[in-house]
């Protein structure tokens, strides 16, 4: 049994017992913290495939939060226009949060 859930705008596909990587969920969540999030977009079980519109009724995705702030790989945005002497270089680490899902549930 399967799951597509929305979590702060991005989709995931949520299995039990996987791991997620999912944007920075912010201060207030600490190690060990249960977390739910009933965005649920489509479930499947058995090959039974339920799609919501736009959500599922009474679904939801129960998830531990393993690590609250994991730094993602860096990237550097080099930007430069040929013969005119313009060069920029910036990088960014993107923010995560890992957490455990627990269970489905649809």
């Amino acid at each position: 049994m399967y799951a597509i859930v929305e979590i702060k705008g991005l989709q995931f596909k949520a299995e039990a017992d996987k791991y997620l990587y999912v944007n920075y969920l912010g201060e207030g969540i600490k190690e060990g913290d249960k977390v739910e999030f009933d965005r649920v977009l489509l479930t499947e079980n058995d090959g039974a495939v339920n799609v919501g519109a736009p959500t599922v009724e009474g679904a939801k995705i129960v998830c531990e939060v393993l690590t609250p702030l994991v730094k993602g790989d860096k990237v550097i945005v080099f930007k430069k226009k040929r013969r005119k002497g313009y060069r920029r270089k910036n990088g960014h680490r993107q923010y995560f949060t890992k957490v455990l899902v627990k269970e489905v549930v649809a």
